[in-house]
């Protein structure tokens, strides 16, 4: 039970940390998350710019190269099958272990909760052009990849650097002496976002949530993590199993992300999959209300456009298409060429959002737990979902998050630690302070509240694709060259699997 002065001192610290945050958080999440009200359609439907200016990015590349994710299909898999892999190429992982790491930094919360939260205010249809953003994102993760590894940084002792900020600073400097000015700016400001969304969705939000459906399968305020010390305990030994694996940089963490992100992609799907077999005879009428819905004629042109907002905003919060955090990640990959993670990349929205997110939604819409309360969307509409199989099957979820949130927290600790060596500079003193500090921000965020930093933290990751698209509009030729012509030289024997070179 928690005493009056555990209560008294959280309250204390969260009220503190909230009343920093609150004025600055509201104001700019205000900016960030701006809608457009369309009235002229129907009362009430609003137009997030942010989503919009996602979804563009996507649907403009999509055009610009053909549908380049669609064709990178069958390339992506023998790629992450280790056929073109050499061991001589520059670079720290295996194009497996790439992907691994950056789905790990994306298969999270917006899975369970998000898919829930959309579902709940849009209805089935809002699955619909959820997928449709997730194949669209398909193509921006492509781009922002193969530009990562384009304009790395490779050190002599085979460390490697990428990201949007080095495309930013380099892919525009190649371009004109004075655009290269206004990268630098573009990727500073991208490095400031990366940092206040690693500290905070990627961090203190993972911790929080984890600890919180821990807490909810083990009889809440009741029961054995119900103590005031219980959630700093917590906090405390997430940061100790994170910290184990951050400490030995991007090979650590790919060494632990290429088995955690397949087990616990398989375990979730299983999960799904338990409840879906268990309605089968629902799934023929769920997939046809997913389709009809997303285009229903009675819902109204307003009914239509909510249900097409709510899909394509949960995607992008999901996939992160768009924001250049993958690019990050993708960077450290061993080739020599960039467009094969261009390649890569483009199964992250595929897995992220076509599947898992889809079978989240399957479950959601044949149980019908998004007909419940409205005030209550999210993680509990998934978990209402699991309980209609048996009764136990919320632990199961709770599992879930915990390793999803996990993982998230590995990757984006790599992406934050980027960040600040572009900053600051390529040190040991940089590299063990921002593994110290994220640590330090695992427990805050297990122990505490904090609602007003985790809004600021949010609006930073989505400010991320600003400088972020507009550096892959700026470099669209230079990426359309490197793809382009990869694909030639596969397609007339020049890049062959590594088996069959002389």
């Amino acid at each position: 039970m928690t005493s009056p002065s555990d209560s008294l001192l959280a309250a204390t610290f969260d009220e503190r940390v909230d009343g920093f945050f609150a004025p600055i958080s509201d104001v700019i999440t205000t900016v960030v998350f701006f809608a457009v009200p369309l009235d002229f359609i129907d009362e009430g439907v609003e137009l997030p710019i942010i989503v919009v200016w996602l979804v563009i990015a996507g649907l403009f590349f999509t055009i610009y190269l053909r549908g380049f994710q669609f064709r990178a299909f069958r390339h992506a898999i023998q790629l992450i099958r280790g056929r073109y892999d050499d061991p001589r190429d520059a670079g720290e992982v295996t194009h497996f272990q790439a992907l691994a790491t950056a789905v790990s930094g994306t298969v999270g919360l917006g899975n369970i909760a998000g898919v829930g939260v959309a579902i709940t205010l849009g209805g089935p249809g809002a699955t619909f052009w959820m997928i449709v953003a997730g194949l669209l994102g398909m193509c921006t993760k492509g781009v922002e990849c193969t530009l990562g590894v384009k304009y790395r940084n490779v050190y002599p002792d085979g460390r490697v650097s990428g990201g949007p900020m080095y495309y930013l600073t380099k892919g525009l400097k190649e371009k004109s002496p004075r655009l290269g000015t206004f990268g630098k700016v573009l990727a500073v400001l991208f490095c400031i976002f990366t940092l206040g969304g690693a500290v905070g969705g990627g961090n203190m939000f993972q911790a929080n949530q984890a600890f919180s459906q821990a807490q909810s399968v083990t009889g809440g305020a009741d029961g054995p993590l119900g103590g005031g010390a219980a959630g700093a305990v917590f906090g405390l030994v997430l940061a100790v199993l994170v910290g184990a694996v951050i400490i030995g940089g991007i090979r650590s963490i790919a060494r632990v992300t290429d088995k955690l992100v397949p087990f616990m992609a398989v375990f979730y799907v299983v999960a799904c999959l338990t409840v879906l077999f268990s309605n089968a005879g629902q799934i023929p009428e769920a997939f046809a209300s997913i389709v009809t819905e997303a285009f229903s004629p009675e819902a109204g042109y307003g009914g239509l456009v909510g249900v097409l907002i709510q899909g394509f905003r949960r995607a992008a919060f999901s996939n992160e298409a768009g924001l250049g955090s993958a690019a990050i990640a993708h960077s450290a990959v061993k080739t020599e060429h960039p467009a094969t993670e261009g390649h890569v990349a483009v199964l992250e929205p595929f897995i992220d959002t076509v599947v898992i997110c889809t079978m989240t939604a399957l479950a959601i819409v044949i149980t019908g737990t998004y007909l419940d309360d409205a005030s209550d969307a999210g993680v509990q509409t998934t978990s209402a979902a699991f309980e209609t199989v048996v009764s136990w099957f919320p632990v199961v979820l709770a599992i879930a998050v915990v390793l999803f949130a996990y993982s998230t927290m590995l990757a984006w600790s790599y992406y934050g630690l980027k960040a600040a060596t572009y900053l600051f500079g390529e040190s040991m003193l940089v590299d063990r302070t921002w593994k110290l500090v994220f640590c330090l921000f695992v427990v805050i965020g297990a122990s505490s509240t904090l609602d007003a930093v985790i809004g600021f933290s949010d609006s930073m990751i989505f400010l991320m694709s600003l400088p972020n698209i507009i550096g892959l509009y700026i470099l669209a030729r230079v990426v359309k060259r490197e793809i382009n012509g990869y694909r030639d030289r596969v397609e007339n024997g020049e890049i062959l699997p590594v088996a069959d070179r002389s």
